[in-house]
């Protein structure tokens, strides 16, 4: 496809038509990046990404995906995005490959079986076929999910706070499969999360949401030039409060 992977221009949205948790957002994120979206708790940034994989309806405004329009071309939007929300939803009582493939034909895949197995050796879960899901640490079904979101070969990767609940090598296992879903499928990757170390490892730009507003947006390269080391990226937030002020 030519042009941005994902569009937003002025989005809005409102909870029970007074809360209004997006003001207006404007993104572009271009086909390739890996997208760090930043915000505190209750910045927006779920809410968002839910408007882009189709779960919710902006109040205003319009959002894109692939391409397609998220409201009007919801079919199309599906078919081109994998998501990991933040809670892995699985069949405990089911095997790995079992699950796997039960979501693949729920997606349309043409050979479902095919296509659980090179995942599972794509992404070194193989040995977690045979396995119930039910007795699988949070790191093993964050692995699970993972596979689930790609089985049909997405443009995008949406991963909600995708660190959430991992050890130290479950959090390096997942930046080493995103980097590869991106490099070797060319794979764009969203994530949502607020840590900024992960953040600094693993992404090509950074958006940061503060109060339904992005109040920064640019690449990896020039936000580290501006803010040279870890301790330092915390000004960001001191940043995106004094803009929102």
């Amino acid at each position: 496809m030519d042009g941005p992977v994902i569009e937003m221009s002025g989005v809005r949205h409102r909870y029970d038509d007074t809360l209004e948790v997006l003001r207006g957002i404007d993104l572009t994120i271009e086909r390739g990046e890996v997208f760090g979206f930043l915000g505190h708790n209750g910045a927006g940034k779920t809410t968002a990404m839910n408007i882009l994989t189709t779960l919710i309806v902006p109040t205003a405004g319009t959002a894109r995906a692939c391409g397609y329009d998220v409201v009007e071309q919801r079919r199309e939007v599906t078919g081109c995005i994998g998501y990991l929300p933040a809670d892995v939803r699985l069949y405990g009582h089911m095997t790995a490959a079992e699950n796997l493939e039960f979501f693949a034909r729920l997606s349309g895949v043409a050979d479902p079986r095919r296509a659980v197995i090179e995942t599972l050796d794509y992404l070194g879960c193989a040995d977690l076929a045979d396995r119930r899901v039910g007795a699988f640490s949070t790191g093993m079904r964050q692995r699970i999910g993972i596979a689930q979101a790609v089985l049909h070969r997405p443009k995008v990767l949406f991963l909600d706070e995708p660190t959430a609940g991992l050890d130290p090598l479950g959090v390096r296992q997942l930046r080493e499969t995103m980097l590869r879903l991106n490099q070797d499928l060319a794979i764009t990757v969203f994530m949502n999360t607020h840590l900024l170390s992960e953040v600094a490892k693993v992404c090509t730009t950074i958006g940061v949401l503060n109060h339904g507003a992005l109040v920064y947006k640019d690449s990896i390269a020039e936000t580290t030039r501006r803010f040279p080391n870890e301790a330092s990226l915390e000004d960001i937030y001191a940043l995106m409060e004094a803009t929102s002020a």
